[in-house]
């Protein structure tokens, strides 16, 4: 398999909904940044079937580089959610002047259960694990995931 690596060079054509992050981890880097690792199924095309969809997935480690300043929450409570892996609705990044530089302040919504992961990080990259899954649902099960990686 030729490795699929995308970048925030690729952040206005890629789409990150529905996706469901399996893992996340926090290393830290130099000067208080550090990097944060989520453990993805990305769905990289949804695809018409009749009334509904089948996903094509890969299984992805999403790297942001240089985070500082991160916030997190994530609500299991309130809707009395099963826990397993939640679901990214979008990815949102934006630049603010601070004294000092240009910051760039990126926003993780969640849509299941409700949350946000927030922090300011230089970039990120993404990449793919192993070559798509096809499935009927929007994310690999453990088993998919263990054949494919």
């Amino acid at each position: 398999m030729t490795s699929q690596i995308w970048t925030d060079a690729q952040f206005d054509e890629m789409s990150w909904h529905d996706n469901h992050v399996h893992a996340l981890r926090i290393v830290e880097v130099s000067d208080g940044a550090g990097d944060l690792i989520l453990d993805v199924d990305h769905i990289v095309e949804w695809i018409k079937n009749g009334t509904g969809f089948n996903f094509r997935i890969v299984p992805a480690t999403l790297t942001f580089h240089d985070v500082m300043f991160l916030r997190m929450s994530l609500d299991y409570a309130t809707p009395t959610a099963a826990f397993g892996p939640f679901m990214i609705n979008g990815i949102e990044r934006r630049n603010e002047q601070r004294a000092r530089h240009l910051a760039q302040l990126w926003k993780i919504d969640i849509s299941w259960p409700q949350g946000e992961i927030a922090f300011e990080a230089c970039g990120f990259t993404q990449r793919a694990r192993s070559g798509p899954v096809l499935s009927q649902r929007q994310r690999l099960s453990a088993d998919e995931r263990e054949r494919a990686a």
